[in-house]
């Protein structure tokens, strides 16, 4: 019996089963960031020194002489969230699935779907690396930066459950999408020179890891410039908005990328202010996943690719049409 015909006998994702998933991609994608923020603040980026095993000879934690056993259940924990990370993964691909074999026009939702457990290879692939690199700062800004593509990745699978297959048809002018483009690789660039103002920071994972060389201050104002520039495009492309007369969904959207990114502004500030305390750095890289949250919910409202057609069975939509 082929994999897909046992997929075929699953019951039927509904809507809310759909949503269900794409949020949990979403929140897992974004949450593992977070956690691994905590594991680098506490110093227990080395709790398991080894990788895939915890220690050598054992993949879970054992007492050992110059090991605290606090770190080392700290960093292990986080490796156990990947598994959850993993379990999500793994549904978004069978929901997709399940859904394309009633719907074989479905083949983008799938494609996404795919996107996840391959991206979890790629940061377990990473992950392993950074440790036996030491937690070197370019290896930890590079596992924090692979994990970025994923959360926009998982928006645009949560939108996907949602939306047709149509090719994609601009809200908004011209102008507008542009201004939209430009937007996102300025988020990228806010994230990869906060990855060196971390990397420049007091919080390395352990305390004999080596910190980027650089003046922290120089860093910061690069960071939060970038950011200005950011809100500027933001504000330049709600002229646009403005001038096309927009729909109410996507100012709904827009309204709350301003205030999530003005909001990580000053979480960012009063950060650096109070001499970047433990607590405020996870709130920080909170705040980072969700300003790709937000810039990927608005980048994917600005365009339409027509109705939904897999929120019920192919069989049963057919005998609604017919009746």
């Amino acid at each position: 019996m082929s994999l897909r015909s046992l997929i075929a006998r699953l019951p039927y994702p509904s809507a809310a089963v759909q949503r269900g998933v794409g949020i949990a991609a979403v929140v897992t994608q974004a949450g593992i960031g977070v956690t691994g923020s905590v594991v680098r603040v506490t110093g227990s980026g080395l709790g398991c020194p080894t990788w895939p095993q915890c220690v050598a000879g054992s993949l879970v934690p054992v007492r050992r002489s110059g090991i605290d056993a606090v770190t080392q259940w700290i960093e292990f924990s986080n490796r156990m969230l990947t598994g959850v990370v993993i379990v999500v993964a793994a549904l978004a691909v069978l929901t997709a699935w399940r859904i394309q074999i009633d719907h074989p026009e479905r083949k983008r939702l799938v494609k996404l779907a795919w996107t996840m457990p391959g991206g979890v290879v790629l940061q377990a692939v990473i992950g392993g690396l950074t440790v036996l690199a030491k937690l070197e700062w370019w290896t930890v800004a590079i596992h924090f930066l692979a994990s970025t593509p994923l959360v926009w990745l998982a928006v645009l699978l949560l939108k996907a459950f949602r939306e047709g297959d149509e090719p994609a048809r601009p809200l908004v002018p011209k102008l507008g999408r542009q201004m939209l483009v430009l937007l996102t690789v300025l988020m990228w660039a806010v994230l990869i020179a906060g990855t060196t103002v971390t990397g420049a920071g007091p919080h390395g994972g352990d305390v004999n890891t080596h910190r980027l060389d650089a003046p922290i201050e120089q860093l910061a104002r690069i960071h939060s410039g970038l950011l200005i520039a950011y809100l500027v495009v933001l504000g330049v492309f709600g002229l646009t908005l403005m001038r096309v007369g927009a729909p109410k969904s996507v100012w709904q959207r827009y309204a709350w990328a301003w205030v999530v990114a003005l909001l990580q502004g000053v979480l960012g500030t009063v950060q650096y202010a109070l001499g970047v305390p433990e607590a405020m750095v996870s709130f920080h890289v909170l705040g980072s996943a969700l300003v790709i949250v937000v810039t990927a919910v608005l980048w994917t409202g600005t365009r339409d690719r027509g109705p939904v057609t897999s929120l019920e069975p192919a069989e049963k939509r057919e005998l609604a049409t017919a009746n």
